[in-house]
């Protein structure tokens, strides 16, 4: 066995830059909209969600931005994570395809989440702010923003999808332990959450729902802002840390992917691994198939229109132009909750509309199918969310035995599930079952969806 089966980098060698992938794509995104006029928004429109800071980031061009010192302190807990080749995995399914992974696991909160949510806090605290609110679904995020604020010393209030707050009760014991106030959401907290569990008190609740609620209490103190696990062009910038890392991981092999697949819910996980990869296709350096992985139960891109949209379901955030299956959409309550939002981040949106990267749906029991298997050759439990990338990195290498090509597949393991245990004892038993869609539920929720001239 060769000596890259596990490739480390050293701490020296963490990226000191986030990239940014909007001034090297072809077409430019458009532009977020003022709910109100229509219109572009501006930085000020931002101003009562976050940071200035942040708000620079989000509109920026630049290509590169300096990550902060205590941003990068924080990072070395667990920064570099490793990059691991899956021989076990490639030996059970007899292919020549070479399989590697990028595993966020190894992060306190167990997941990809704290590499945006460090620096949100950071530059939250360096304005004087004094709390931030946000919502969850599997509880990733919420947990990851938890430890941030943890780091920082601010408050940290957490709306946390009623499915998943009842099916996780132990994401939510660790986002208290931290030092996090966690609601279910619906919740009794809010107006709009009351409104709600008065038509249905056992409402599952949804993403957009939650972050309705937890930007509503931002906008109403002066102290409290809000903060997003994903979507946003901050956020994705963020968590780019994974891609330029890989990068590095395998220049020292010499690999190169001719496949990028990467499990697609908000977008942040996908855009973090794959962003990176991108800037290098486009410059000719090298030319993989970069795919997205999204479940038939949500499936944005795969069965989504691409409009401008609300990111929340009461209307309450800026108009995106994204992937979208209409905000009042509410997914079903499949095990990967982190995968369960109606839209998709406006730059993963853009990519895939311009035809650079690629997107599939796959039913749940057919991933965790697959992490069973990665999890007996490999030995870590993945998250309900990454099976999906998992199996299309099984699709892809069984393609390769049938073919005979030696493809090198890469994806992020992006969080390990050793608090999603129900799920998989839920497979084990035979009890999981597949949920797909349908043509007339997306489009009673696209009717909702703001028609613009």
């Amino acid at each position: 066995m060769s000596d890259y089966t596990k490739i480390l980098l050293e701490e020296n060698e963490i990226p000191t830059q986030w990239y940014n992938v909007v001034p090297d794509l072809p077409e430019p995104p458009p532009p977020q909209l003022h709910p109100g006029t229509l219109q572009p928004a501006t930085a000020e429109d931002f101003a009562a969600l976050f940071p200035r800071a942040l708000i620079e980031q989000e509109m920026s061009v630049e290509r590169y931005i300096d990550i902060p010192g205590e941003v990068l302190d924080v990072y070395r807990l667990w920064r570099p994570s490793p990059l691991f080749r899956a021989r076990r995995l490639e030996k059970l399914l007899d292919t020549p395809a070479k399989i590697f992974y990028k595993y966020e696991g190894v992060s306190p909160a167990g997941s990809h989440k704290p590499n945006t949510a460090v620096p949100q806090v950071f530059y939250n605290a360096q304005e004087g702010i004094t709390k931030l609110t946000t919502e969850t679904g599997a509880g990733q995020w919420g947990s990851s923003l938890a430890f941030a604020c943890a780091q920082f010393g601010l408050e940290c209030e957490i709306w946390q999808v009623a499915a998943s707050y009842r099916a996780k009760p132990y994401r939510r014991t660790m986002m208290e332990i931290w030092g996090g106030k966690v609601h279910p959401s619906p919740s009794e907290v809010t107006e709009y959450g009351r409104s709600l569990l008065a038509k249905d008190p056992d409402h599952p609740g949804s993403l957009g729902i939650a972050i309705s609620e937890a930007v509503g209490e931002a906008v109403a103190s002066e102290n409290t802002r809000y903060a997003l696990g994903s979507v946003l062009n901050h956020v994705l910038l963020h968590q780019t840390v994974i891609g330029e890392e890989a990068l590095l991981q395998l220049a020292k092999v010499g690999e190169t992917p001719d496949v990028l697949v990467g499990c697609t819910g908000g977008g942040s996980n996908f855009g973090g691994l794959a962003f990176p990869f991108l800037r290098e296709k486009l410059a000719g350096r090298m030319n993989p198939v970069i795919r997205c992985v999204e479940p038939t139960a949500c499936p944005t891109l795969t069965k989504g229109q691409f409009r401008y949209d609300f990111g929340d379901t009461a209307g309450l955030t800026p108009l995106m132009k994204m992937h979208t299956l209409g905000h009042s959409f509410i997914p079903e309550p499949i095990h990967a909750g982190g995968l369960r939002y109606h839209g998709m981040a406006p730059l993963v949106s853009h990519v895939y509309q311009l035809g650079l990267v690629e997107a599939i749906a796959i039913p749940q029991t057919e991933c965790f199918a697959g992490a069973v298997q990665f999890a007996r050759c490999e030995g870590i439990v993945p998250a309900p969310e990454p099976t999906h990338a998992i199996a299309a990195a099984i699709r892809e290498a069984l393609a390769c035995r049938e073919s005979g090509e030696e493809k090198t597949i890469l994806t992020a393991l992006c969080g390990h599930g050793h608090l999603d245990l129900a799920s998989y004892d839920q497979y084990l038993r035979g009890e999981m079952v597949d949920l797909e869609l349908s043509d007339e539920a997306i489009a009673a929720a696209m009717a909702e969806v703001p028609v613009l001239a």
